[in-house]
């Protein structure tokens, strides 16, 4: 089996539209969809500068296919969670498709300036040709990330590993990992975070937020690890 990652450009969907909108806020599928018919509903977490947020979730709750969208969290947090309601017959379900065309996927989505990141579980004989070819079809834009067999890592620690890495966009990971190339977390160095800033190319304040949040995402998948191992 081998796990393989696209990012999508879901060309006139809204979260993708909204997000390419708002390319500070990182939007992450945390419930699968309940209802029938026509209604469905399902949670999203979006992290961002409040502001952005609370922007990026008015936009989206104005957007066609968008029944109803309901903050759980202060509008004020960087962090929040919503119920978000849609048209299922008027949404273009990249979920959907990839379940009629048999292929495993991991819950959880993340979407950021406007690209969604998917990762798909594929057998020996799952065609990612005719995967892409499908969602192409539809006016999308595919891309391949990552395409490695489970059989190479170490089955558990690996997905945890992908889940993490997937969770953190792009500047944390670029901010995380310029902080340990310097030296930041061993004992005694002398590595300030404006030294990371430097190095980044941006504000001390600004490597300040993105490694903040890097590392609550790397610790609460730490501290995932730790709890289902019993240690």
């Amino acid at each position: 089996m081998r796990e393989v990652t696209l990012r999508i450009r879901h060309q006139g969907q809204p979260e993708s539209e909204v997000s390419r909108a708002h390319p500070d806020v990182t939007l992450r599928s945390v419930s699968s969809l309940t209802g029938s018919a026509a209604e469905r509903k399902r949670i999203v977490e979006l992290t961002g500068p409040a502001g952005e947020v609370a922007a990026f979730l008015d936009e989206f709750g104005n957007a066609e296919p968008v029944l109803d969208v309901e903050p759980f969290s202060p509008l004020t947090n960087d962090r929040v969670f919503a119920g978000v309601t849609i048209d299922f017959y008027r949404w273009d379900s990249i979920a959907q498709r990839l379940t009629d065309l048999g292929v495993h996927y991991r819950m959880g989505t993340t979407i950021k300036d406007g690209w969604e990141h998917w990762t798909l579980y594929l057998d020996d004989d799952d065609s990612l040709s005719d995967i892409v070819g499908s969602i192409e079809d539809a006016g999308n834009t595919a891309e391949l990330l990552r395409d490695v067999s489970l059989e190479e890592v170490e089955g558990r620690e690996h997905l945890a590993l992908s889940r993490m890495l997937d969770d953190l966009t792009d500047r944390q990971r670029e901010v995380l990992s310029v902080a340990i190339d310097l030296g930041y977390y061993e004992p005694g160095a002398d590595v300030a975070v404006k030294d990371i800033g430097d190095a980044v190319g941006i504000a001390p304040t600004t490597a300040w937020e993105h490694l903040v949040r890097a590392e609550g995402k790397v610790m609460d998948e730490v501290g995932e690890h730790i709890t289902s191992h019993g240690m």
